[in-house]
């Protein structure tokens, strides 16, 4: 509800940007109502997001999310050092089997947020959650590159509709050290 003064205000705008005004104000007034029925806040990252304890967790995470998708997406989940999610980026979207990374874009959410830890999630189109060749190389570099930013590579998880895949938990990853307390069980 606007006040006298408010009105006065607009009466002594020209026409068109009186209308215009107006337009704006009942626009967010009705975004603000949107946003209080169906819940907005709750979509934001939360300050004490899930904690992540193992592989299971980050699949029950983002499967939803990932699992049906007709195109490959990586995501980069960042942690805090009691492995609480922080944010979740999408990374890249690739075609229908392969995806093209840059290595500096996995880190930029995770050094902007100053996470410890990060753990990368991708989909597989194609229902089977088996690492492929590419995704066992693409773990060690970013592993590498997250050694020197002092950033730990925890995991890169595989979703789709036929379950999920750990590399740590399949022994195709390791990491060189870890500081953080997620398991591979």
């Amino acid at each position: 509800m606007t006040s006298t003064t408010d009105q006065r205000q607009v009466q002594l705008l020209p026409p068109d940007a009186a209308a215009l005004v107006h337009l704006v104000r009942e626009n967010l007034r009705l975004l603000a109502e949107l946003a209080s029925r169906y819940e907005i806040d709750r979509l934001l990252p939360a300050i004490d997001g899930p904690a992540i304890r193992n592989p299971a967790d980050v699949a029950a995470y983002l499967d939803s999310e990932l699992s049906d998708l007709a195109q490959e997406q990586l995501r980069v989940v960042c942690l805090d050092t009691k492995n609480r999610v922080l944010d979740t980026q999408l990374v890249y979207q690739g075609g229908l089997n392969a995806t093209v990374i840059r290595i500096a874009d996995c880190f930029r959410a995770a050094v902007r947020l100053g996470a410890a830890a990060i753990v990368l999630v991708h989909n597989h189109p194609s229902g089977d959650p088996t690492p492929s060749p590419e995704d066992v190389r693409l773990t060690a570099e970013v592993g590498r590159a997250g050694d020197l930013l002092g950033i730990d590579l925890l995991d890169h998880v595989v979703v789709a509709r036929g379950g999920h895949a750990s590399l740590r938990e399949r022994g195709l990853y390791a990491p060189a050290h870890v500081t953080s307390n997620v398991t591979s069980q």
